[in-house]
């Protein structure tokens, strides 16, 4: 046997498996996932902060439409297949991602009230367990941070109502600017926030704030979230991008021990997908015993919402 030949041959056989070792776990100069033309969701990368920005920016009622969760979905799985590995061997480093909104004023207002309206009319109830389900898994892989060693955070820069409230209530940070208005409105119409809120504002809250929180329906400042605990990070109007990188800059040499606090918190507080699923088709389920005056409060409020939106839209 000629070992020469042999010892070579393992040399460029080790090389192979190296070379196809960074080719999965190493992001290209320009990810792929930027390439793509989104229509509800801007991108950026901030490689010397190690922060991935994703901003919701839609330019019908920014509520959360189908549209919408699969473009955060494709952000969830290109993330995943990219840092959740091996995270700490990527040539692009990722420590934090952040969803905030571009929308002037508002976050994000939570749920299509139009297709609930229809769906409780049609007496759809699988149309209504499809949508909540569909949104239950986005807020799972937010709470999770997509099994990547990251930190994620919300960054609410205006109204975060609804839905829109407990998706940046899925995130390890809350970040809100001072001027932000957020809360838990469905009890106006009957209904109750089926998406997360329970579960997370429980591990904010504790039970019985959790419960008196949704069943009261009442709007809070940021500022007064912040005194109670709920608002992680409070911002100045219009700094909350910049309050976000200082917090990453100041805390960036215990950003292990940082991000294995919030898994404890999970741990020892957890929020399973399970749950979510359980929590949301018994949301679906009350949906339908709304009575046609509810509907019609929800179809009110969605006008409302559209009018609001074409007037942001128009002054910008």
């Amino acid at each position: 046997m000629d070992f020469s030949n042999r010892a070579a041959n393992d040399v460029e056989q080790n090389l192979l498996i190296e070379a196809n070792d960074l080719l999965v776990h190493a992001p290209t100069s320009e990810p792929d996932i930027f390439a793509k033309q989104f229509n509800e969701i801007d991108l950026r990368f901030d490689r010397s902060d190690e922060i991935f920005w994703c901003y919701m920016n839609q330019t019908s009622r920014p509520s959360y439409t189908y549209e919408l969760g699969d473009e955060i979905q494709q952000v969830q799985d290109w993330i995943h297949s990219n840092y959740a590995m091996d995270g700490l061997k990527v040539a692009d480093p990722l420590r934090y991602f952040v969803c905030g909104s571009h929308t002037p004023g508002i976050y994000n207002l939570g749920g299509d009230l139009k297709h609930f309206a229809d769906c409780i009319r049609r007496r759809d109830l699988g149309a209504l367990k499809k949508y909540a389900r569909t949104c239950v898994h986005m807020q799972y892989e937010n709470s999770t941070g997509f099994g990547a060693p990251i930190i994620t955070m919300a960054l609410v820069q205006g109204d975060a109502l609804g839905g829109g409230f407990e998706h940046a209530l899925a995130f390890d940070i809350l970040v809100a600017e001072k001027s932000a208005r957020l809360g838990l409105p469905e009890i106006l119409f009957n209904l109750f926030p089926g998406m997360g809120a329970y579960s997370f504002l429980r591990q904010r809250l504790g039970r019985r704030d959790t419960e008196r929180f949704i069943l009261e329906g009442k709007l809070f400042t940021a500022s007064e979230l912040y005194d109670l605990g709920v608002v992680d990070i409070l911002a100045e109007d219009g700094m909350g991008e910049a309050a976000i990188i200082e917090y990453t800059k100041e805390n960036r040499k215990r950003f292990h021990a940082e991000r294995a606090v919030y898994r404890a918190r999970k741990i020892a507080n957890p929020v399973s997908l399970e749950e979510l699923m359980e929590v949301t088709d018994l949301w679906a389920e009350t949906a339908l015993y709304l009575e046609e005056a509810d509907v019609r409060k929800m179809e009110r409020l969605a006008k409302a919402q559209d009018r609001r939106i074409q007037r942001s839209l128009s002054a910008v």
